[in-house]
């Protein structure tokens, strides 16, 4: 079985710190946060900003987590509503090179979160309520609530590299008329 969660990241996070122990409702509230975070995160900010251990620019991390969350939502959704319970891996390098997260416009990156955020916040929330469990291919066993804290910790993890990103860039500054 693939680590996941608490056992590959640590508890807390040794990156972002964030916290395994939070219940699945509060893990809900980190995900429906994540839209203000971010935007805030970008505000006055090009979202194209690079850094050098990172592949990724701030608007390829939020359409990353956009991505992740639907992925997730509709895992829930299927098993739900059709019974299907098993899940494939899925490699979220290649679904950023297909899509080209590198070259996403930031409100559109930010758009796209609110959308999928709400519709994710809906299907754990049904998950949770009916006990849904899925039996991931690598990961064996994932109910709800771990789908739940995992994404939170997706989202809260990327929010921190977008903290990383921009506190070492610097945003663009307009040349000053004399």
């Amino acid at each position: 079985m693939e680590k996941w969660g608490a056992s590959l990241f640590g508890d807390p996070c040794g990156g972002c710190g964030f916290q395994w122990s939070l219940s699945p409702r509060e893990a809900i509230g980190v995900v429906e946060g994540l839209p203000a975070r971010f935007r805030g995160l970008l505000a006055g900010r090009t979202g194209f900003e690079r850094h050098p251990d990172l592949g990724w620019t701030p608007a390829a991390y939020v359409s990353h987590v956009t991505d992740n969350l639907r992925n997730w939502a509709e895992r829930l959704a299927g098993a739900r509503l059709s019974g299907a319970v098993d899940v494939p891996g899925y490699d979220p390098d290649l679904v950023a090179q297909a899509r080209h997260y590198n070259e996403i416009a930031p409100g559109a990156a930010l758009w796209s979160l609110e959308h999928a955020v709400e519709a994710w916040a809906a299907s754990v929330s049904a998950a949770l309520d009916e006990g849904v469990v899925l039996r991931h291919a690598t990961r064996g066993v994932q109910r709800a609530e771990d789908v739940a804290r995992n994404n939170a910790h997706d989202g809260h993890h990327h929010a921190w590299d977008i903290e990383r990103i921009l506190r070492d860039t610097q945003p663009e500054v307009p040349p000053t008329r004399l």
